[in-house]
């Protein structure tokens, strides 16, 4: 979220960083500065936006950093269930685990606090991915000064461009540095303990001066990342072709070809449809590979817009969501995409008229809805139902209001709106999200609907959307039979709730029901304890229970959790 004028506060804070006792168990060379510049140097030729610079840089400023996580080898077995398979599978107890860490919004003195919540989340979660939804860097700190653009647009108006050249390179060479020794610190805990994690980008990011496409760059070189190298934009005539291409049949436009993700990524089997920095999709096998159970989907989901306000994605990578969880939801060779089931269905019926939405879909519901028509049992429907995908992105979409209810300014603990809906005050609507949800501010989504929701609902192939953003926001609601979700800030370098209730979030998928997973806040309350330092810039929620999300994914209450519940039942 921004802020900015609260944010940039010129904190320097000098902290320790926790020791290590080893690097990262997935790298297959010790020599891990030569490694990382090939990666950063092939990787550069699919970013053309950053090939001037990210090739030297990675030979120059890799070479020089220490960092032991790259170049020590430890024998502790990977903590990630999937790494030690080598792909996202689901395993033989039929659990599949995804933590969320959102915002950690700092500058390159990562907080101590921060890197403690991320370890104590990776040890009691033991996840198979970890995906950071943007905001990692806070572009705005002082640190980046140099290099700083409020607006992405505004480049060309920025100090940095009114620098003689070679006085330009060495400020950008500098945040070059700083950005990659933030990486290195709040990765480090998981390339530690062998968690594979994938990085979509916010609003923030960039304003360090650097796009998101060399931050991209710079995330490849660190052991455990999944993400792709991106690939180039289509021309834009040619793009247009294959839309109506599409359009008048579906099946004619091929989706973009996976890839395999880089071997010290930790998952050297696992494919990964690449498009844009932030912006790709991920299938999730059963525990026999047998087949595709769901996709994992991150998209970019925008930073600022020119007429105000927050920004959107963009239409290549909306286009690309769209395709994706098409393809994903073909997957399988024994069944059916949605679309597909729905005309199998409608043929047993005896009938060729199936009613299809705007985006050339049907939904599951309508499929079974079909089948039953036909006489065909809910088993039979359900058997040719497709893979669904789960959408992680920064910022939350307008539908996000959908889930709280008006109410007066002056009710018991009413939130006013943000822009669009200013001067409107809501609180949760209870019968819509789940119980220990709660709104601490007004959600920060763009002023308009950029179609996304559209593309995301009417193909029937998403099942959810999780965001960032609101760094004290922390709910999960369903909308239109979507699951909506609000993450707050695992940060301690900006504003946010009150320090004992910063959080990561857990989801834990079921093979039995993959589309309906349960999440949890894993606070850092009840994890860690007492923080090191009050200074975190906190927004208490006064009235919010510690255990608020009203499960227990981890099964093992921590000591201070279980002192706190003795405390309030006194």
């Amino acid at each position: 979220m921004t802020h900015e004028s609260q944010h940039r506060t010129g904190r320097s804070r000098t902290q320790s960083q926790p020791s290590a006792p080893g690097g990262d168990p997935r790298d297959t060379s010790t020599a891990a500065a030569s490694v990382a510049a090939g990666e950063s140097a092939s990787a550069t030729a699919s970013a053309a936006s950053a090939t001037s610079h990210t090739a030297a840089r990675a030979t120059s400023h890799t070479a020089a950093r220490t960092t032991d996580h790259d170049t020590t080898r430890h024998s502790v077995k990977p903590l990630s269930i999937s790494s030690r398979l080598g792909r996202l599978r689901f395993h033989r107890s039929g659990k599949f685990r995804v933590l969320q860490l959102a915002d950690i919004q700092d500058g390159p003195n990562v907080a101590k606090d921060t890197i403690r919540l991320i370890e104590a989340a990776l040890d009691a979660s033991r996840p198979d991915l970890v995906v950071f939804t943007g905001n990692q860097i806070a572009g705005y700190d002082t640190a980046y000064a140099g290099t700083f653009r409020k607006r992405r647009w505004e480049h060309a108006q920025n100090r940095l461009d009114r620098l003689a050249g070679r006085r330009r390179e060495i400020e950008l060479e500098r945040t070059r540095r700083l950005v990659t020794a933030s990486i290195a610190r709040f990765v480090k805990p998981l390339i530690e303990r062998g968690v594979p994690w994938v990085v979509t980008y916010g609003n923030h990011d960039f304003q360090c001066g650097l796009d998101n496409a060399e931050l991209d760059a710079i995330y490849r070189e660190f052991g455990g990342c999944v993400n792709p190298p991106p690939q180039p934009a289509a021309e834009p005539v040619a793009a247009a072709a294959a839309v109506a291409a599409a359009d008048a049949n579906p099946a004619a436009l091929g989706i973009i070809a996976p890839v395999l993700a880089a071997p010290r990524s930790g998952l050297p089997d696992q494919p990964v449809y690449p498009c844009s920095p932030g912006t790709f999709a991920m299938p999730v096998l059963d525990a026999d590979d047998d087949r595709t159970v769901m996709g994992l989907v991150l998209l970019d989901s925008g930073d600022y817009a020119r007429d105000g306000g927050y920004g959107s994605p963009s239409i290549r990578d909306l286009d690309f969501v769209r395709r994706v969880m098409g393809a994903i939801a073909d997957a399988n060779s024994d069944g059916a995409s949605v679309v597909g089931a729905a005309r199998d269905m409608a043929g047993m019926a005896g009938t060729s008229d199936v009613v299809a939405d705007a985006a050339g879909a049907v939904s599951a519901t309508s499929a079974v809805s079909v089948a039953g028509a036909a006489g065909v049992s809910r088993a039979a429907a359900k058997a040719h139902a497709a893979p669904r995908s789960l959408v992680f992105q920064h910022m939350p979409l307008p539908q996000f209001y959908g889930l709280l209810r008006q109410v007066p300014a002056t009710a018991d603990r009413a939130i006013e709106g943000y822009r669009t809906f200013t001067g409107r005050h809501y609180v949760l609507d209870e019968s819509r999200t789940q119980p220990g949800s709660y709104l601490g501010e007004g959600i920060s989504c763009p002023d308009h609907d950029s179609g996304e929701w559209g593309v995301l609902q009417q193909s029937g192939d998403c099942f959810g959307v999780v965001a960032a953003h609101d760094h004290r926001n922390g709910f999960v609601g369903t909308l239109g039979g979507m699951m909506l979700v609000a993450t707050p800030t695992c940060g301690f370098g900006s504003y946010g709730p009150a320090p004992e209730q910063r959080a990561a979030r857990l989801f834990e998928f079921d093979i039995r029901h993959p589309y309906e997973p349960r999440t949890q806040l894993l606070q850092f309350g009840d994890l860690v304890g007492k923080p090191s330092s009050r200074k975190a810039y906190a927004y208490d929620i006064a009235d919010m229970r510690p255990d608020s999300e009203g499960m227990d994914l981890l099964r093992r209450p921590s000591i201070w959790r279980t002192l706190r519940q003795l405390f309030r039942r006194r």
